[in-house]
């Protein structure tokens, strides 16, 4: 327990609190109301401790004027609001950070909760300090219909300003985690959303920002409060073991320092129980029992080098057996965190399952503190911002993240992507020429594609895993040489990739594709409206005469406008009007009145919800747009057909006397001439719908059904309403091979002495 008491004592010592060794940092109680707040000369001592230099004076100022802007303002717990942000710079002096960030962390609070303004804070403090402290200033006046969405926004502008200055992240860090250590006292309304929150965004960023401590204790905090019963469960039974093993942990410390010092080798040795959720969710993931865990304690080797963790390595190893399956080099290949040690598990003293980690100081301090081990300043060394830009690849990997989902839609988009990408555990994989990809545990193929290239995912068809053939869902895992093959012919991804992708950089550019092409869809479909209409009308048209006609449209682009003509928000008349202020809409005055302009194609469609068959056997299109039935009544080759164009969703084809025709009168240029194009030798069955008035006795329906089955036709559906005492209104989809198929089938109908009436509906 070594371990966890040295830590505990560290963040204890940030906040003012006396270390008491608990089994958890939960267990820890927040301050009781009106407690002793840090005096001014106490921070500066703790500052003065890792920085002689520091500004004594700022730091002083720093505290007067937070402690007078905040004034009589109280917190739930009925503590001054003032000690807030005095806890938040107590914990950020622990990770030993500069005077700046000190100060901001003192005066976070300020501009969202009293009267202090920005220019105020630069005048007294200078821009760096107004910055930071804007960078973590709420969205006030954000009107904005749902919380998700006011989350979100808060979160891309606190990400852009991290993304300016890493200071901004750990102060928000320091801030949130005095907030969860005193949740207790906050309103039971807010508290679950409050833990949800920290367990799905700052305990994870913590984690890709290499800072472990601070982590695992926002996870605890957030588990305490939202199952209370189960962190209970798992402490009572973490307690038990530990009085079962009273002694374990330091016999295992002795005995793997004596087994190193035999072998010349100086380390130190501390173990450390895990926490409970940690505990809790590995439960979950492997679906086991708290007895069946043989990893709850783990210990770390700490070296002075890395040739020292290798050879502590080797002695390990041929001291106690290995557990298959469980070594990982995170010092060869670093996780992107600047996460670095060697892990491995053997069977040590007792019998008992011994977790390993090896590693050196530096990676230690690195390990705990994550980009706060970089950020202080160093002489000479520019801003910790600046640094970290060529020092930390867990900042590099924030920069790029950030790039990424600010190209998200919306910003429940953006929220969700974050989410995604703040996974923290990962698998490592390779391309053929060795390239290393780390990609989120349970990732698959497309989310290895896209974090290649977005062209390589886009491309993709099919893909190899260590050499041999497996579908592009397949899971990855550690080690694992994917090669991508891709294909010049797929121009965009399939919309459903986006339901099987894990990364949040693989789901934007599916979805960034798929909108893409959608658009393209949609504009195809407006510039041939169009193109009908100008050539009904006998007018021309020109792309240099409609782009100094868009300023009258307001829209940007030709091909926006013909987007939004092909999605129905623009006429394809007001264009023409738009284009020739003289233009008059020509009418329709009865079916057919329109010139033919078919291109004589099969035209290939989604299936027809009633039939097998993907394919409409009719020919005047030339379009990839989507080709349906109309939905009362169907047609039937023998029909004389007309097709509607309808922007956002495709073409219909209705039957020539469809009363349904009447709407689209005002609209010639939404009318195409189309015609069937039937195959003899290949049969098909085609939509068509019946009202059949039957007498309402015992075996009435039966007698219907049977006419239609002996002359083979099928029925799809069958509604029934009861219009008199006497007789049952029938409404009958069927599916028959042409016309002369139906009117065999409604003739025979019309023989049986239970049904009074039959006839077709042309919807």
């Amino acid at each position: 327990m070594a371990y966890w008491r040295r830590n505990s004592r560290q963040m204890q010592a940030a906040t003012g609190q006396v270390a008491v060794a608990p089994a958890s940092p939960v267990a820890q109680k927040p301050k009781s109301p009106r407690s002793r707040m840090m005096r001014q000369y106490d921070l500066v001592e703790r500052v003065r401790t890792y920085n002689p230099d520091t500004n004594e004076d700022l730091l002083n100022r720093a505290y007067v004027y937070a402690m007078k802007a905040h004034g009589t303002q109280t917190r739930a717990s009925g503590d001054p609001y003032f000690s807030h942000p005095l806890e938040v710079a107590a914990i950020l002096t622990n990770l030993k950070l500069d005077d700046a960030t000190i100060v901001a962390a003192l005066l976070h609070d300020t501009i969202e909760d009293t009267e202090a303004t920005r220019a105020e804070i630069d005048n007294i403090f200078g821009h760096e300090i107004g910055a930071l402290v804007e960078g973590l200033t709420k969205l006030k006046r954000l009107e904005l219909v749902s919380r998700e969405a006011k989350q979100a926004e808060n979160l891309r502008k606190l990400l852009l300003a991290i993304a300016d200055d890493v200071r901004v992240l750990l102060i928000k860090l320091a801030d949130r985690l005095h907030n969860m250590r005193t949740l207790e006292f906050v309103p039971h309304a807010s508290r679950r959303r409050i833990a949800e929150e920290t367990l799905d965004i700052y305990a994870p960023l913590a984690g890709r920002m290499g800072m472990q401590e601070m982590r695992e204790e926002l996870e605890d905090l957030s588990f305490h409060t939202l199952d209370p019963e189960a962190y209970a469960v798992v402490m009572q039974r973490l307690d038990a073991l530990a009085e079962r093993n009273r002694n374990l942990v330091g016999e295992i410390e002795t005995q793997l320092s004596k087994n190193l010092q035999k072998n010349g080798i100086a380390a130190r040795v501390y173990g450390r129980r895990k926490q409970p959720f940690s505990i809790w969710t590995k439960m979950e993931r492997k679906s086991v029992g708290f007895e069946q865990l043989s990893d709850i304690y783990g210990f770390r080797i700490v070296m002075q080098d890395v040739e020292s963790c290798y050879r502590a390595l080797g002695v390990v190893h041929t001291t106690w057996p290995v557990v298959p399956g469980r070594f990982k080099d995170y010092i060869s290949t670093p996780k992107q965190n600047d996460y670095r040690s060697i892990h491995t598990t053997v069977i040590g003293p007792g019998n008992q399952r011994v977790e390993l980690q090896i590693r050196t100081e530096e990676m230690n301090q690195i390990a705990e503190f994550g980009i706060a081990a970089h950020a202080f300043y160093k002489e000479g060394m520019g801003s910790p911002t600046e640094r970290l830009k060529h020092e930390s690849n867990a900042f590099a990997w924030l920069r790029h993240t950030v790039g990424i989902l600010s190209e998200s839609a919306n910003p429940e988009e953006f929220l969700e992507h974050t989410k995604l990408e703040l996974f923290h555990d990962q698998v490592f994989c390779f391309t053929p020429k060795g390239k290393l990809i780390a990609l989120p545990r349970q990732a698959n193929v497309i989310d290895f594609a896209y974090a290649v290239h977005t062209d390589v995912g886009n491309s993709a068809v099919g893909c190899k895993i260590n050499g041999k053939f497996a579908p592009l869902s397949s899971e990855l895992q550690n080690g694992d040489e994917v090669e991508v093959l891709t294909s010049k012919a797929q121009q965009a991804p399939p919309s459903a990739w986006e339901s099987l992708a894990i990364t949040g950089k693989a789901r934007a550019a599916i979805r960034r594709a798929t909108r893409t092409a959608v658009r393209d869809q949609y504009a195809g479909l407006g510039r041939r409206i169009i193109d009908r209409l100008f050539a009904r009308a006998k007018i021309e048209y020109a792309d240099d005469k409609l782009k100094g006609a868009l300023p009258r449209l307001a829209r940007a682009s030709i091909e926006d406008v013909m987007a939004s003509v092909g999605r129905g928000e623009l006429k394809a008349s007001d264009v023409a009007r738009a284009m020739y202020p003289d233009y008059k809409e020509e009418r329709m005055v009865r079916y057919g009145a329109k010139k033919s302009l078919a291109v004589k194609l099969k035209l290939k469609s989604p299936p027809h919800p009633a039939r097998s068959t993907s394919v409409i056997p009719v020919r005047g299109i030339n379009s990839d747009l989507p080709v349906k039935f109309a939905p009362n009544g169907g047609a039937v080759p023998g029909d004389r057909i007309v097709g509607i164009v309808t922007p956002g969703e495709g073409i219909t084809i209705y039957p020539i006397q469809s009363p349904a025709l009447k709407d689209f009168e005002e609209e010639p240029e939404r009318w195409l001439d189309v015609r069937w194009d039937i195959d003899e030798t290949m049969p098909q069955r085609f939509p068509a719908r019946i009202l059949v008035h039957n007498v309402n006795e015992p075996g009435s329906l039966a007698q219907v059904a049977t006419v239609i089955a002996e002359h083979d036709g099928n029925i799809d559906n069958i509604s029934m309403s009861r219009r008199s005492p006497d007789f049952t209104e029938l409404t009958i989809d069927l599916e028959v091979y042409d016309l002369k198929h139906l009117s065999a089938i409604i003739a025979q109908l019309r023989a049986k002495a239970v049904v009074a009436k039959v006839e077709r509906v042309n919807g």
